[in-house]
């Protein structure tokens, strides 16, 4: 390291230099003794006075140096370098007065009264002096340099004095000698100074290496090759229920895990086995860890690593909020969140696991529990009312079921049972009775009163037999078939569900093909005009002829379409069929096309309309679309909004099956509608009611002031007519009475036609003498 200036050394390494100063007396006391006596033996020999001074000033100045060394502030509690410099300067200045002393010695022995004995005298001991200035004095270059300068000045002047050439020359040489003394003393004080900055920095890296230690979260210990701690750190300490990591320095692994099962927090087993794996790891240079949970439930990990040097290493950490983490992770990923019981995943696994354990030949029962109309409870409650009803029935179905069968969540309102060893399908049949009958009730959700209610698919199977995922499919086919037959029942699997699932499946698939390939087609069944009996419009039905099957009604492929979310392709195949087909007729013969609820879900069906129209280049007010109340009530607004948007194209609006809904007189004057068309109900007992008939009349009366055209819809017989024509007095009629639904040439052929039932009116009224109340015909 190079050479530092003093005022460069720092305070931690000027400090010791300092205190090295006063670190030997003795050897000075004994040089003071020896100086001094030899200054006395020279003065008894010559009698010189000068020499008497010599030795008084030696022993005074050394007593008084003695002294301070002695009373001086105590070297080793130096704090600020203020201090250290004063306590340096006193030092200083005594070794001065020591140099001058010896000086004047050895320059009066060789000038001012030279004496051969004494000449000798004083430049033996100051040699000897000289000698020791590197050993006693490097912790100052101030001091080294005052004493070389007291010693070596006076004797090269004294020999220079004395004028002839070999004394000159002996003075003039004296002074590199003396120099050479300050070199030395430079050199230790260097050596003594890289030594303590490589101590300082090995003390500073001790000190952050143990801070480092003993603030780590981890305990570690390190053993050395006879497996003997020789590290350890506080964690390890507190571990191992110890004071301090000195208490385990020179332990064995095998006495330290002892400890633990005498201190009752690790079991003996555990300790050997851990004792085991450690030292394998050790001995084999590998890698290992080692889990272990504690008896108060903490868990640690233990690591043990190959050292250098034949020190190994062992850590551990305590991990049990990890494996508290994984635990509540693997519970999420296994457990249903809101009733905590099995998901559908993991039920799936345990299911898969009881019925591949045991005897092949036992019967194993699957049920799917479906809460009934829970969607209805969500929309109107809220779903934190669904979610307190969900809770409330998986913990009423697990207190049912106790130990009797395995519950799981399926997802949303569906629950699922597994039964393990059925006696028979009768025991079978009576517990799942019991659940159901205990289970339906009034429950208390967050104020509201609520009841349970479900309906349930069950299938029992011969252990041996079973796919899980396939009697999952035939429960849910079971479940379906107790929703279809009115719900709060349950079902049991059956072949035939499975033969009427897979019809249904394929019939979803031909109808999808008969989309694709426009194999549907479309029938009309006329509006008759009550003023000329005369088709005014006809309504688009659509129908579809199975090719292997025969026609499909449209109530079983229109559900079907809506249920496979293709019911607006279907839509799109009758507006452009039906206005190509009106494109034909005479005018102004028009055509209604029905929209469902879930057209008006589809934002582009204003556009499908408009489309529809462009291309069979038709006047727009020809087309009418007819909505139900049902597509109101889903979404009232969106779908006003969407009728205003197709009613500015100019095609004009029916409201279908007016007066069924609860809610149907609101939307004559808050719809954009040009047409009302009154459900068929209204004329079942017409010819037998007077209160029916009124009825008929009042929503007929109510209709026209607002400037709507009013359609009776059912129209089957002649008397059903005429009280029509002659009481309630509509625009239109339609029904089996004008004849089926006919073909687009059908249609076009009757449009001339006039039916003769006006002849017969004409009659009855003439008979009643009301003929005036009839419509004139033109």
């Amino acid at each position: 390291m190079p050479a530092r200036k003093y005022k460069e050394l720092p305070l931690d390494l000027y400090i010791p230099f300092v205190q090295a100063l006063f670190r030997d007396g003795v050897t000075l006391a004994v040089g003071i003794v020896a100086q001094s006596f030899l200054a006395l033996l020279v003065y008894l020999k010559t009698l010189e006075p000068v020499y008497l001074v010599v030795a008084t000033s030696i022993a005074l100045i050394g007593v008084v140096r003695l002294y301070g060394m002695r009373h001086a502030p105590d070297p080793h509690k130096l704090r600020t370098r203020e201090e250290a410099r004063r306590l340096e300067n006193i030092y200083i200045v005594g070794g001065a007065l020591h140099g001058a002393s010896l000086g004047l010695f050895c320059f009066a022995g060789i000038y001012l009264v030279p004496d051969q004995f004494a000449e000798i005298a004083a430049i033996c001991i100051t040699l000897a002096t000289a000698t020791s200035i590197a050993g006693r004095n490097y912790g100052s270059p101030r001091m080294v340099m005052v004493l070389i300068l007291s010693l070596t000045m006076p004797i090269s002047i004294g020999f220079l004095l004395r004028g002839d050439i070999f004394h000159v020359t002996l003075g003039l040489l004296s002074i590199p000698f003396f120099f050479a003394i300050r070199k030395f003393a430079d050199n230790v004080r260097e050596v003594l100074f890289a030594a303590l900055w490589e101590e300082k920095k090995a003390n500073r890296l001790a000190q952050r290496f143990d801070r480092a230690l003993n603030t780590m979260t981890s305990g570690l210990v390190m053993l050395n090759g006879e497996g003997r701690v020789v590290v350890a750190n506080a964690e390890a300490a507190a571990l191992m229920q110890v004071r301090s990591p000195d208490q385990l320095l020179g332990r064995t692994l095998r006495s330290l895990l002892l400890r633990g099962v005498a201190g009752n927090i690790l079991s003996l087993k555990d300790a050997r086995y851990t004792e085991t794996q450690l030292t394998r790891a050790l001995r084999e240079g590998k890698d290992r860890k080692v889990l272990l949970q504690l008896a108060n439930g903490r868990y640690f990990e233990f690591s043990a690593r190959e050292g250098r040097d034949e020190l190994g290493v062992i850590t551990f950490d305590e991990v049990t909020a990890r494996i508290e983490a994984e635990e509540r992770i693997r519970f999420m990923a296994r457990y249903d969140n809101l009733t905590g019981l099995a998901n559908r995943a993991y039920f799936h696994e345990i299911v898969v696991n009881r019925v591949t354990s045991g005897s092949p030949e036992r019967e194993v029962g699957l049920v799917i529990l479906d809460l009934d109309d829970f969607k209805s409870i969500n929309d109107t409650l809220g779903h934190p009312v669904g979610d307190g009803l969900l809770y409330a029935a998986a913990e009423r179905l697990v207190d049912i079921v106790g130990d009797k069968a395995i519950v799981g969540r399926f997802g949303g309102d569906e629950f699922m049972l597994f039964f393990d060893n059925v006696a028979d399908s009768l025991c079978f049949a009576d517990e799942l009775q019991r659940i159901f009958d205990q289970l339906s009730g009034d429950v208390d959700v967050a104020g509201h009163t609520l009841r349970i209610q479900a309906s349930a698919g069950a299938v029992l199977a011969r252990a041996g037999d079973v796919d899980v995922d396939a009697l999952t499919v035939k429960a849910d086919l079971a479940l379906y078939a107790a929703k279809e037959g009115g719900k709060n029942d349950w079902r049991l699997f059956e072949a035939a569900m499975d033969d009427a699932f897979r019809d249904r499946q394929v019939l979803k698939a031909d109808l999808r093909h008969a989309i694709e390939t426009r194999a549907l087609r479309v029938v009309y069944q006329p509006i008759v005009s009550m003023q000329t009996m005369r088709i005014a419009s006809c309504e688009a039905l659509c129908r579809w002829d199975h090719p292997e099957t025969g026609p499909i009604s449209p109530a079983v492929f229109i559900p079907l379409a809506e249920e496979m979310g293709i019911v607006s392709e279907i839509t799109a195949f009758m507006l452009e069929a039906a206005t190509r087909e009106c494109a034909r007729w005479p005018v102004p013969i028009g055509v209604t096309v029905n929209l469902s609820a879930k057209d008006f879900r589809d934002k582009d069906i204003v556009r499908k309309v408009a489309v529809a129209v462009e291309e069979a280049g038709i006047d727009p007010g020809r087309l009418e679309i007819e909505v139900t109340e049902t597509a109101l009530i889903d979404d009232k607004y969106h779908t006003r909004a969407l009728l205003e948007e197709i009613k500015a194209l100019g095609v004009r609006i029916a409201l279908d099956d007016f007066g069924t809904g609860y809610s149907s007189l609101s939307y004559l004057h808050t719809l954009p509608l040009d047409k009302v068309k009154i459900d068929r109900s209204f004329l079942i007992d017409v010819t037998r009611s007077e209160r029916s008939l009124e009825l008929l009349r009042g929503v007929v009366n109510l209709s026209r002031p607002l400037g709507l055209s009013v359609t009776i819809e059912g129209v089957e017989t002649f008397e059903q007519l005429k009280i029509l024509a002659l009481d309630v007095k509509p625009d239109l009629v339609q029904g089996f009475l004008f004849g089926a639904a006919l073909s687009a040439s059908g249609i076009a052929t009757m449009s001339g036609t006039t039916w003769p039932f006006v002849r017969h009116i004409e009659q009855s009224a003439s008979a009643l003498k009301v003929s005036s109340y009839l419509p004139e015909r033109s």
